[in-house]
């Protein structure tokens, strides 16, 4: 009876368990205790979400992120210090060292403070410069809050993000507009394909230090689309840091707040929506992949059919080694964490889930479609025949995506040739019946001399005992 308590508590634990696919310990990094009430908002609704939340000054000399090995936290909120560094615990090294460890990290700036010399530093090494000015901000003169910003243009309005890429899908779409108040431009390097920008300003904004007060700005750090004001890194093992340019867009005072732009119109902010947007991908909530069974086996392909009909399995599966030249057919599962649960998900039309069989570079390159679903999964399949080639092989499937997990396969496999009783016979080789004509011609045209050649012995002259011509 006890352990049937015991099965009964653990999978209760499971079921409030927060919404996170990789943990609900988040740490959130606030210099001043008093200024947690600007946003309460956004602690309520991770709360609500399942997260258990922990606050730490940078300044605890106890201050831990990992310890013995393990993480103490999953995930991390870094809002902006009012001194000029995080502290020891905080250091660039010691949070790479928690992105390494599959930890992910939301870094919150501010056009208001000057941003640490150890945090540019910090996103030097991922590719995000900052401005070197470290007090600019990003204006606007033609998207801003007339209401709050009627002489700075400081507070920039802008619409949801949208898909950068048709085979891209997006997690931070929605109604209303954005209000991004004293952000920091971000610059993204063309170098490293981890790096994705969330929300970019518009064409007509630009980055400039407030402290000189000219009339115009000459060589400007960041002008127009080149500005990210939200970023995105995802490492290869698909841990997440973002790059968010102003934190005073998650106060309580910009969520659901009144705002008019340029041209009269009047509305409501969708920050608070976009808050829980950028947390749930930062945190793992949504844009998570992964990987269930994976099997291959041999197929026999009937012609008259069509789909899945016309391929039925031989063997068993996952066999180590194959022949050239057979049916084989792949399958691999595939399952998508969408904020509660893992749902089947669905590759965009214009985009393609390939397979590869490889040895050093692909013999196919095939695209897996779906063959059937489960409530929590789908199936993609392709059947295809082996090279005439025997060596080492490899199922591979390798599908990056911004805003994806990493999908990354590797299955290796041996291809023999054929044995030599497995060759076909002669005479079913078309191309052979003109060679094994000759030979039966050969040997009947040999059988039909030797029998002329003994048949026809010289006659002999009876008296003489000599040959008669």
């Amino acid at each position: 009876m006890r352990w049937l308590l015991c099965l009964l508590f653990v999978g209760l634990t499971g079921l409030v368990r927060g919404l996170s696919s990789s943990g609900d310990r988040l740490l959130a990094v606030i210099e001043e205790p008093a200024e947690q009430s600007k946003y309460s908002q956004l602690w309520s609704d991770l709360k609500d979400r399942g997260y258990t939340l922990s606050f730490e000054s940078p300044k605890n000399e106890k201050l831990a992120l990992i310890k013995h090995g393990e993480r103490l936290y999953d995930h991390i909120i870094l809002l902006p210090p009012k001194s000029k560094a995080y502290g020891p615990a905080l250091t660039p090294k010691l949070l790479l060292d928690f992105v390494n460890k599959q930890g992910n990290i939301l870094l919150a700036l501010s056009g208001g403070s000057r941003t640490p010399t150890a945090i540019s530093s910090l996103l030097l090494e991922l590719d995000i410069h900052l401005p070197p000015d470290r007090t600019a901000i990003v204006v606007d003169h033609f998207n801003y809050d007339t209401v709050s910003a009627s002489e700075k243009h400081d507070v920039l309005l802008l619409p949801p993000p949208s898909s950068s890429r048709p085979d891209v899908k997006s997690f931070f779409g929605g109604d209303g507009v954005i209000a991004f108040p004293r952000g920091v431009a971000q610059q993204l390097g063309n170098a490293s394909p981890l790096l994705n920008p969330i929300l970019r300003a518009k064409s007509t904004a630009y980055s400039y230090d407030p402290k000189e007060e000219a009339e115009a700005v000459e060589d400007p750090f960041a002008t127009g689309d080149q500005i990210s004001l939200v970023s995105a890194m995802q490492a290869r093992n698909s841990a997440r840091f973002t790059v968010l340019g102003s934190v005073e867009a998650l106060e309580d005072a910009w969520f659901d707040a009144s705002v008019k732009s340029m041209d009269g119109k009047k509305g409501k902010t969708a920050n608070k929506n976009f808050a829980k947007q950028l947390t749930a991908w930062t945190f793992m909530e949504s844009g998570v992949m992964k990987v269930g069974t994976i099997e291959h086996h041999l197929s026999s392909v009937v012609k008259d059919k069509s789909g899945n009909d016309n391929v039925t399995q031989l063997g068993f599966l996952n066999p180590k080694i194959y022949r050239v030249k057979n049916d084989v057919t792949f399958t691999i599962e595939l399952s998508e964490y969408t904020l509660t649960r893992w749902s089947p998900p669905s590759i965009p039309s214009s985009d393609a889930l390939q397979l590869e069989f490889s040895m050093l570079s692909p013999y196919h390159r095939l695209t897996l479609s779906p063959t059937s679903q489960t409530p929590n999964s789908t199936l993609y399949s392709a059947t295809f025949t082996l090279p005439d080639q025997h060596g080492i092989f490899a199922f591979k499937v390798n599908y990056k995506r911004p805003f994806l997990t990493n999908i990354d396969v590797k299955q290796e496999v041996t291809v023999r040739h054929f044995a030599h009783d497995e060759w076909p016979r002669s005479w079913m080789i078309s191309g052979g019946w003109v060679w094994i004509a000759g030979v039966c011609v050969t040997i009947a045209g040999w059988i039909a001399f030797v029998a002329i050649w003994l048949w026809s012995e010289p006659a002999y002259e009876a008296a003489r005992g000599k040959k008669i011509q």
